[in-house]
């Protein structure tokens, strides 16, 4: 405590021969070696006795001046990262490309990976529709009582079991399938994003060159 005093009476102490003044919220002037009573809520003055002002002394803030300030360093914060951020996107963007038929370029590469998981999936799902079939007419032999002995025997669980096998197959399948289109449509519009982005780059670049 005894510590703090004597700092703040170091930060508030005068120079030789300088004084504090300060005008009020109702334009009356307050003037004195430490710094008047009149003077918390307005900008304060350090200056000599000729009037040569020596530091301005900001007015004390209020909790909620404070909080606020407080919020709009974070914000300042917060703009100034995301700037920093941008401006590390746009200078990686203008390294990569150097065209915009780059961009579909580097995208189609990217995409004919995914395209072709999707190929394999749609052939795999027709060879599990055919096989399908097969083993629905072998239940159907069982269950329709096709039989030599005339009668419904149960099915061989091995017949139930893969077509059981097949379904969830074909729904993994389908699930995977729905993934990879919705992938692709997110890396078309990220590439198109990205690409709108560098062509607003070298705009505001060729403007600045112009001008």
């Amino acid at each position: 405590m005894k510590r703090l005093c004597l700092l703040l009476a170091i930060a508030f102490a005068p120079a030789a021969g300088a004084a504090y003044k300060c005008v009020d919220e109702k334009g009356r002037t307050h003037i004195g070696d430490t710094p008047p009573v009149g003077c918390g809520n307005v900008m304060m003055y350090e200056v000599t006795r000729s009037g040569k002002v020596l530091r301005e002394i900001p007015p004390t803030m209020t909790e909620e001046q404070i909080r606020a300030k407080a919020e709009e360093d974070a914000r300042k914060k917060v703009e100034a990262k995301l700037a920093a951020e941008q401006k590390r996107k746009d200078t990686a963007l203008l390294a990569t490309y150097s065209s915009e038929k780059e961009f579909d370029v580097v995208r189609d590469r990217t995409i004919e990976p995914i395209t072709g998981r999707i190929r394999n999936g749609q052939e795999r799902l027709k060879q599990i529709d055919k096989r399908t079939k097969k083993v629905k007419e072998e239940l159907e032999f069982y269950t329709a009582g096709k039989s030599r002995s005339s009668r419904k025997d149960a099915p061989p669980t091995m017949l139930t079991s893969e077509l059981e096998r097949l379904e969830t197959e074909k729904a993994n399948i389908g699930k995977n399938m729905e993934g990879y289109e919705k992938e692709i449509e997110e890396l078309r519009a990220k590439f198109e994003v990205d690409k709108q982005r560098w062509i607003d780059i070298k705009l505001r670049g060729s403007g600045a060159a112009s001008a």
